[in-house]
């Protein structure tokens, strides 16, 4: 008899283990899930044409132009972000009205920080045919501060300087180099 019971008590073990295991998968994969849709932006953007404009006295004049393919909203993350994975073109207009552009293959605006990471290629024209080419460069918002620690090479009227590493107001006005070469204009 002892037999016989040992035998149901173990055929009821299997049952439930084999039970447990598969609520627990099911549970687990629900789980994935949710994982996944965490790592999912909440937003998605095509083709997107963004205008930036201010209104002074009785005129609103455009401040700036965002346009880029594809824009990825990641705000339901504890660091939120948005991520433009197919590049960007960034036309900011001066008090003036005069054009800078900025280019990149990839951005990413951190929102907390106000820090814009541009990425692969990135381009600044200004109106008076100034050009910085970098692969890496980074923007504060708060700061109107631009910065990288990669190679960069700037090119002027007065010649072309090349280095690695620098930081600059956006401006370009107070521009500290870290390594540099080229062709430098001296005061005698």
């Amino acid at each position: 008899m002892s037999l016989k019971f040992s035998h149901i008590i173990k055929n009821l073990v299997t049952v439930l283990a084999v039970t447990l295991f598969f609520s627990c998968e099911n549970d687990f994969d629900e789980i994935q899930k949710v994982g996944v849709f965490q790592n999912q932006p909440i937003g998605e953007a095509e083709n997107i044409d963004l205008k930036y404009t201010e209104f002074l006295e009785d005129t609103v004049r455009l401040k700036a132009n965002l346009i880029s393919p594809v824009m990825l909203d990641y705000s339901n993350r504890d660091f939120a972000f948005s991520e433009f994975p197919e590049g960007i073109l960034l036309k900011v207009y001066d008090d003036d009205g005069k054009l800078t552009t900025i280019t990149s293959r990839y951005a990413i605006f951190y929102t907390e920080t106000d820090i814009i990471d541009l990425r692969g290629n990135v381009t600044i024209t200004t109106h008076q045919k100034e050009k910085l080419v970098t692969e890496q460069l980074y923007y504060n918002e708060k700061l109107e501060w631009v910065f990288t620690n990669e190679p960069w090479r700037f090119t002027q009227i007065s010649g072309t300087k090349h280095g690695v590493g620098f930081d600059s107001d956006k401006d370009f006005k107070n521009f500290q180099m870290l390594e540099m070469g080229g062709d430098f204009e001296l005061d005698n």
